[in-house]
């Protein structure tokens, strides 16, 4: 089993900067994909970025492409999502994701690991 934990939310006010974070434990060996998803009230789940583990290729949404930045630290087994530039429309509760096998883009479905989630408001 693997555990995500996210950390890093709070209220930023638009055109500021944020960083989430997101540590993985247990088998995290077997991790080949690690994301970020978004869910704001009333909307659908949006994949937000994806980084493969090995390698180190990235993918985004383009509604976050050019502000947001993902990252890992394998050292510290953590990912992190850079959120710079964010806007009111970026609110939402942000969920740390990871795969052990499949099609590593920020929409995949072959997340099969979640984390808790962490919120964020965005203040204009």
């Amino acid at each position: 089993q693997v555990q995500l934990a996210e950390s890093g939310g709070g209220s930023v006010q638009a055109g500021g900067s944020l960083r989430l974070s997101c540590a993985a434990s247990g088998f995290i060996s077997g991790i080949s994909c690690m994301g970020w998803f978004r869910q704001a009230p009333g909307k659908e789940r949006e994949g937000v970025a994806a980084i493969r583990i090995l390698g180190d290729a990235k993918d985004y949404a383009d509604s976050v492409k050019g502000r947001f930045a993902i990252s890992q630290d394998n050292a510290k087994r953590t990912v992190y999502l850079q959120m710079n530039g964010p806007k009111p429309k970026d609110t939402a509760m942000y969920y740390c994701a990871a795969m052990s096998a499949g099609y590593c883009v920020s929409s995949s479905a072959d997340f099969r690991y979640w984390g808790q989630g962490t919120h964020i408001t965005v203040s204009s």
